[in-house]
Formats: C-alpha cells, sequence, structure tokens
C-alpha cells in the first residue's frame, strides 16, 4: 500500500469516529442522566479526533 491509501484510510476511519461520537454525544444530550465517565469518555474521543484529524485545507494535496 502506498502512503496516499495509508492516508485515505486513517481520513476515513476517523470520519466514522467523528460521526460516532456525535451520535453519542447527541444521546447524552438527550439522557442527561448518563454516567458521568460515559459523557467525560466520548468528550475526550470527540476532543482527540479533533486534534488528531487535519484541518480540511491542510489536507488538501
Amino acid at each position: 500500500m502506498g502512503p496516499g491509501i495509508h492516508l485515505t484510510l486513517h481520513h476515513t476511519r476517523a470520519t466514522e469516529l467523528q460521526a460516532e461520537a456525535k451520535t453519542h454525544s447527541l444521546a447524552a444530550a438527550a439522557h442527561p442522566r448518563r454516567p458521568l465517565r460515559t459523557r467525560v469518555g466520548w468528550t475526550l474521543v470527540e476532543i482527540g479526533l479533533r486534534l488528531a484529524t487535519p484541518p480540511l485545507a491542510a489536507s488538501a494535496p
């Protein structure tokens, strides 16, 4: 696999994880009594993804 494919796979997975984090974030907002640990965990996942994903303008060749 070339580096381009590897990077594409990482971007695809990051997009999937962001969608999953958003879904869980919305679910947590709908159920405010969810355990704090779960909400904090998904918040950390979302923050990590934002830090790990470069801005769209920077990722274009």
